[in-house]
């Protein structure tokens, strides 16, 4: 039994054909046929059997399948690691949302590009924390920076900051002028939904209704900084996290107006990762860094300005 029969085996499994990854591997089929057989015969016992259309794991096929496939991707990523401390350098693979590097990693990529300027950095855009996390399962990313969920199997999250609610309006509103915005009062307003199965929009629509409170929407986005901004426009309302990057003088929005609501429990946002005992040492240190940056006040104006005068509002981070 080689790395390469066992690399052959779970490639034949996912594709459900022996000859697609003969095409891939630039070889015969028989060749593929040949490691197969070879780890059949090891094991005495079939791994796969013949369908109408290809072939699939039989039950004792799916059981390598599955022990193999963890066991190569952590092989691969320790190998990868071994050639990143051979050329003195490394690589840090980021998979996160569209927006997600202007808002919370933008300082901590600065910081760490000037302590590391050999290090390759990979950014990778996904759509959901589930997206995320079948990357970090495949080993095509090492980090995913998501909005903290409900815990993954087989994945470690890090809860890095919290992001309070606000309201976003356009000055000139009825509302902009508040101070704070109560549960009662979300009720009237032109609500724009946040993006489709995001943990987000769960989880606000989760407090709404524990609150007793549906407002009338006509409008949802692809993403919060599109909820800010049709806000701004003055066609809607929207309830969204106080992001960093949002956190800009007044005069960068000035038709724009962010308005705390407290009742409303904050979202947490961090890292997620396979295994943080099994990540490289420089891949850490990225993680820690972006954490640094947003947790300390320099990092993107913490404070900003007081309630209802501006996007700024305060943040903490755990």
């Amino acid at each position: 039994m080689t790395l390469d029969d066992l690399r052959a085996f779970t490639a034949v499994c996912d594709a459900g054909s022996l000859s697609a990854v003969a095409r891939d591997l630039g070889c015969t089929q028989s060749a593929v046929s040949q490691r197969v057989k070879r780890l059949e015969r090891e094991l005495g016992i079939a791994l796969l059997e013949r369908r109408p259309r290809g072939v699939a794991p039989t039950r004792a096929g799916l059981i390598l399948h599955r022990a193999a496939a963890d066991g190569l991707v952590g092989l691969d990523h320790a190998l990868g690691r071994l050639r990143d401390i051979r050329r003195g350098g490394g690589t840090v693979r980021v998979t996160t949302g569209a927006t997600t590097v202007r808002h919370f990693m933008s300082a901590g990529v600065v910081a760490f590009r000037r302590r590391h300027p050999r290090v390759n950095l990979e950014f990778q855009t996904e759509n959901s924390s589930r997206r995320c996390f079948e990357a970090l399962a495949a080993g095509t990313a090492d980090l995913a920076w998501i909005t903290i969920g409900s815990p993954a199997r087989g994945v470690e999250l890090r809860p890095v900051v919290e992001l309070p609610w606000v309201l976003a309006v356009r000055a000139g509103d009825p509302l902009a002028e508040r101070t704070e915005i109560g549960p009662g009062e979300l009720a009237s307003i032109r609500h724009i939904r946040l993006p489709e199965n995001s943990v987000s929009r769960h989880r606000l629509e989760e407090h709404l209704t524990r609150q007793g409170t549906e407002p009338v929407s006509t409008t949802s986005v692809a993403d919060w900084d599109t909820a800010i901004l049709l806000a701004e426009l003055g066609l809607g309302h929207a309830v969204v996290p106080a992001l960093p990057g949002w956190r800009k003088p007044v005069a960068a929005h000035p038709a724009l107006r962010l308005i705390p609501i407290p009742s409303l429990p904050p979202l947490a946002a961090g890292w997620a990762v396979r295994r943080w005992d099994a990540l490289s040492p420089v891949v850490v240190e990225f993680a820690e860094t972006v954490a640094a940056e947003l947790t300390t006040d320099g990092a993107a104006g913490a404070d900003g300005p007081p309630p209802g005068q501006g996007p700024g509002v305060s943040r903490r981070g755990r």
